[in-house]
Parts: C-alpha cells; sequence; structure tokens
C-alpha cells in the first residue's frame, strides 16, 4: 500500500488505498456508492454486492437466471433500490426495489451486436443508457420514471448526431463514458476514432488511437462544462501518453496534461474542485491541480472508482474480486 502527501487547501493529508475484498475470479465493473455507508457494485457471473456499513460486510448476490452475464454498470438510489446494466446478446437492464431479493427485466433487446457500455442517472428519475454502433449509429436510450421505462425516440436522442465512424464504438470499462451536464448528453467514444460528443458539438480528441484497445474510457466535468477524460492502451497499459485530455466549456481549448497519468486509466472523478483520482489496471494516480499533473498512489490494479453522491467515502472496484476504500490517515 503506498502513500503520498495530497496538498489541498494549504494542508497535508496522507492518502492511501485499503484493500476490503479480493481473491476470487469475479471482475467488477460496476459501482454506486450513495452515502458513506451504501455502495453497491456489480461484475461478472451475474454478481451483485451490498453493503450498509461502509464496505466492512458485503452481501453478495448472483442473480437467478442471470448467473453467466456480465453487469458492467449499476445506479443506486439507496440501501433497497438499483439497476444494473447486461451487457450483450441479449443486452438487459434489470431492476430491484427489495435489495437484491428479486429483480425485474426493465429493459432487453436481443438485436445482433447489441452492446451496452454505460448507465448514468440526471437525478433519481432521469437517465440514460449507451451502446456500440448498429448499422452505423450509436444506440443510445432514455428514461424517465427510474428505469422502469426506456425510450430510443427521445428528443434529447433525435437532436444528437449519433454516426459512428469506422472502428469507433464505446469501452464498457467503468460506466462512466457517458454524463448528463444538466438535462444534456455527453459521451466520449474510443477504438479507431476517439472523439467526444458535447451536446450538438464533435471534438477529436488527442488520445492514443487507431487500434480497438485505444481511446477514451471516462470522462468527468464540473458544472462549467470543464473536465478531463482518461483512456490509453488497455492492451499496453504502461504507456503513459495519450491517456488523457483537458477541456474547458464542453470541449473548448483541449490539452495534455503536464504530467500524464500512470499508464491505461479506465476511469477519473472529482474529489474536490481541484483533486481527481484516476484507476486503472496500470494503478491509481491523483491529481490536485485539476488534472495537470498526476502521482501515483497504488500499483493495484481497479477498474472503477466512485465518491459518494452524499458523503465523501470513495471506493473502487476491480478484477480478482477487488474492492477497496481510499483512507486519509
Amino acid at each position: 500500500m503506498l502513500a503520498i502527501a495530497l496538498f489541498s487547501n494549504a494542508f497535508a493529508q496522507t492518502v492511501s488505498v485499503q484493500i476490503l475484498q479480493s481473491g476470487t475470479r469475479k471482475s467488477f465493473r460496476g459501482l454506486s456508492v450513495v452515502n458513506d455507508q451504501v455502495l453497491w457494485v456489480s461484475g461478472s457471473a451475474g454478481t451483485v454486492g451490498r453493503s450498509t456499513d461502509g464496505g466492512a460486510h458485503v452481501e453478495w448476490i448472483t442473480v437467478p437466471g442471470f448467473e453467466k452475464k456480465d453487469f458492467r454498470d449499476i445506479a443506486a438510489f439507496d440501501d433497497q433500490t438499483a439497476i444494473i446494466m447486461g451487457i450483450a446478446e441479449p443486452a438487459v437492464i434489470l431492476k430491484t426495489s427489495d435489495a437484491g431479493k428479486t429483480w425485474r427485466t426493465v429493459f432487453t433487446d436481443s438485436t445482433k451486436g447489441m452492446f451496452l457500455d454505460a448507465m448514468d442517472f440526471y437525478d433519481s428519475k432521469k437517465g440514460a443508457v449507451i451502446g456500440d454502433p448498429i448499422n452505423g449509429k450509436f444506440f443510445l436510450a432514455i428514461t424517465k420514471d427510474q428505469g422502469e421505462t426506456w425510450s430510443t425516440n427521445d428528443p434529447l436522442i433525435t437532436k444528437h448526431d449519433l454516426t459512428a465512424t469506422e472502428g469507433e464504438a464505446f469501452f464498457a470499462s467503468s460506466g462512466t463514458n457517458l454524463v448528463h451536464r444538466g438535462k444534456e448528453l455527453i459521451f466520449a467514444t474510443g477504438g479507431k476514432k476517439s472523439r467526444l460528443f458535447f451536446e450538438n458539438k464533435i471534438w477529436e480528441l488527442p488520445l492514443l488511437q487507431g487500434r480497438e484497445s485505444t481511446g477514451a474510457n471516462s470522462l468527468v466535468m464540473d458544472a462549467k462544462g470543464n473536465g478531463i477524460i482518461v483512456g490509453g492502451d488497455f492492451s499496453k497499459d504502461s504507456i503513459r501518453t495519450g491517456n488523457a485530455v483537458l477541456f474547458d466549456q464542453g470541449g473548448k481549448n483541449l490539452r495534455v496534461p503536464q504530467t500524464n497519468p500512470h499508464g491505461y486509466k479506465s476511469c477519473v472523478i472529482y474529489l474536490t474542485k481541484s483533486t481527481l483520482i484516476a484507476c486503472g489496471t496500470s494503478g491509481v494516480d491523483l491529481s490536485y491541480d485539476g488534472g495537470l499533473n498526476w502521482v501515483n498512489i497504488s500499483k493495484e490494479s481497479f477498474h472503477v472508482v466512485q465518491k459518494a453522491a452524499k458523503g465523501n467515502a470513495v471506493f473502487l472496484a476491480g478484477g480478482n474480486g477487488k474492492l477497496a476504500k481510499l483512507v486519509l490517515n
């Protein structure tokens, strides 16, 4: 466990990554942290985990009938209610309202090539799910009733240019390449072409691209539309170039960091207005200057990191059944 000094608000705090659980063949890419005590995690082999004591104990669930499904994203609303996204053929979205005791199928699509990549909610009712292109168009569906029903014909969808270029798709690496800014949908692509779709504008990204394993994996932005996108090449995860790009006002002034993250990164989030954390198979990195410079705090591999929607707790999840917590010592 490695630690660094985090300089923020004129004082130093020691930050480390504490492993809570590991040692299984499950891989976790879905993570939703409701508050400092309640978190949900989802992943391979139909697995969902739920904790109500800050990760000290986790109730593990194998969703009946979906034992082979990979649930790569999850959105939780409280300790009883959550929605999980099963990626492919058929793609499914399931919902529980009783802490995972029972699950209902609220969306299914068996179209050949259907592959869901990420899900994001604007509030407790409105959300969206995005998927790889079908017949040259990215898949996008909207819900306005907390996932009970999904529409592919909403005006919010038809206003977007969803045309994909050859070899361009999304990564279902952490469920964070789709976000809402107000009621608008923002998303970033990867593969042979990596682009940022911001409202009605499309920006080409200065990230590694040209291969199926390259491009954007995750994006985060503040209320002003400023943010950062991370990715790289997951097949060569130690490469420290072309793995991050900062942007202002929704895509303007694209620029690379002064000091890049250490290798491929699959997820990035804000901890404070100027402090960010990013993770990937190459380890966990921290930036305390808005993403301009990055330092490595752990060599541990993780797919996803999330901060409590109401609170300050930060959790990470990844391969080998790994679940961890960010600790201020």
